[in-house]
């Protein structure tokens, strides 16, 4: 009878090579502080020993859990799930797992932030597009894990993002370029009812485009519905049952943009022609349904935020913790002229 072989571990390959057991972490992880030739000979013993890294044997050496964790609001999203695709481009090959957590309703937010699970399970975490108040930007802190904000800042952080005030500006310039003089916006609440970092700045840029050309903006030109398509259609019907109808809306993301075609087709207007509508992202939709909107590139958000997360767990710091990145304007058939057929 034949006695299976017991599988190397990394002390096998330790002893093999010579070196101690930390040494061995760093080669196989590809970390600093092995010289080029002594991290060859190392993966060669661990070759010739058929050893294959072990992610809890590395932590047990180096005290690292091998996991980014990353704190989203939504999963299913296209932002969300984009800016997550551009995460995974970054830690790809580097043996780090990626652990979820979703606050999504405001029960789940608490609980995340009351038991903050990522502790001791994670090396890195990574916010995408949450808005924290103070008190919960302050409980991340603490914890002797690195925080990195993507596409919402964190008092402290390393942040990746976009000027969304300035992106949103240059938005409402091309409806007034076009003529448009009663132009209204679609403003977006999250899942606690209250307006996000981005929701905020986009407002402000709105509003810094409409005085530079002293056009006033009526209460009812602001309508508030939740962040996503079906909000978009409600707050597009509260629009055209205003007394005075605007000639152009401004929305915050592209879905409540999509939300709002949907009321105008039911309406039987036409975008571009009835009324002008212009979106915010450039989502995977936006050609298809021929939306104006302002681009900005969310899987590269992405992929910075992983390796951000990536150098502070090697240096504890990052080199450049601020990296804001251009929006593009993009006009479609959903913007024109007043009036224009």
């Amino acid at each position: 009878m034949t006695v299976p072989r017991r599988p190397a571990t990394m002390a096998d390959v330790a002893a093999r090579a010579q070196v101690a057991l930390s040494t061995v972490s760093r080669a196989l992880n590809g970390r600093p502080g092995v010289s080029p030739a002594q991290a060859e000979r190392i993966r060669a013993v661990a070759r010739e020993l058929h050893y294959a890294v072990s992610p809890a044997a590395s932590g047990l050496v180096t005290g690292r859990s091998g996991a980014v964790g990353v704190l989203l609001p939504h999963i299913d999203q296209w932002f969300h799930s984009t800016a997550l695709a551009g995460l995974e481009d970054a830690l790809r090959g580097s043996g780090l797992d990626v652990l979820l957590y979703r606050a999504e309703s405001a029960a789940e937010r608490a609980a995340f932030f009351q038991s903050l699970p990522f502790r001791r399970r994670v090396d890195a975490l990574v916010v995408i597009a949450v808005s924290l108040t103070a008190e919960e930007s302050s409980a991340l802190s603490g914890h002797g894990v690195p925080v990195v904000a993507v596409s919402s800042r964190i008092p402290g952080a390393p942040f990746v993002g976009i000027d969304d005030g300035a992106g949103a500006a240059g938005a409402v310039r091309h409806l007034t370029n076009l003529g448009h003089r009663r132009i209204a916006v679609i403003r977006s609440t999250n899942a606690t009812g209250s307006f996000g970092s981005a929701s905020t700045s986009r407002f402000a840029g709105f509003r810094q485009a409409m005085e530079e050309r002293k056009l006033p903006v009526p209460p009812e030109y602001v309508v508030s519905a939740p962040w996503g398509m079906e909000g978009g259609s409600e707050a597009m019907a509260a629009l055209l049952s205003s007394a005075d109808i605007p000639t152009a809306v401004f929305t915050e993301s592209d879905e409540v943009a999509i939300g709002a075609l949907r009321t105008l087709r039911r309406s039987n207007l036409v975008a571009g022609r009835d009324i002008s509508v212009m979106g915010f992202d450039n989502h995977s939709m936006a050609d298809l349904m021929d939306l104006s909107t302002v681009a900005q590139p969310v899987r590269e958000q992405g992929r910075i935020g992983g390796q951000m997360a990536l150098e502070a767990m090697e240096t504890g710091s990052v080199e450049q913790p601020v990296t804001v990145l251009p929006t593009r304007l993009i006009v479609r058939g959903t913007t024109a002229a007043p009036g224009a057929e």
